[in-house]
């Protein structure tokens, strides 16, 4: 996970690929929930999904919701990610679309530290 290494980044498109992440391992951080697995198919993309429930609210809400957390995932996946992982952020009712964008920021990078970090 090296600061100046960048990824290709893939989008999550497929239902059956958003619940293998979600049998996976999960991360809460303020702004967002993430769900991250371990493809173990030698790729070197790293794929992402986004979803918000209707507990986030109407269309437009979750709509801004899920254009944050897509920015924050290009910002941050390219030299954070792990290739060959799956990530979901699933945003979050009255974090994530009013949540300051530099805080959003460190929320992804904390929970992909304590995603691949040591293990307890």
């Amino acid at each position: 996970m090296s600061e100046d290494i960048k990824v290709r980044i893939e989008t999550l498109r497929k239902r059956p690929e958003f619940l293998a992440a979600a049998r996976a391992r999960r991360q809460p951080a303020n702004a967002m929930l993430v769900q991250a697995r371990e493809r173990d198919d030698g790729s070197d993309t790293v794929r992402v999904g986004f979803t918000c429930s209707k507990k986030v609210g109407n269309a437009v809400a979750r709509n801004r919701a899920k254009r944050r957390m897509r920015e924050v995932a290009r910002l941050t996946l390219p030299t954070k990610g792990v290739p060959g992982w799956d990530y979901v952020l699933i945003g979050r009712r009255d974090a994530t679309a009013e949540r300051p964008f530099e805080l959003l920021i460190k929320d992804l990078e904390y929970a992909l530290r304590k995603i691949h970090g040591p293990s307890k």
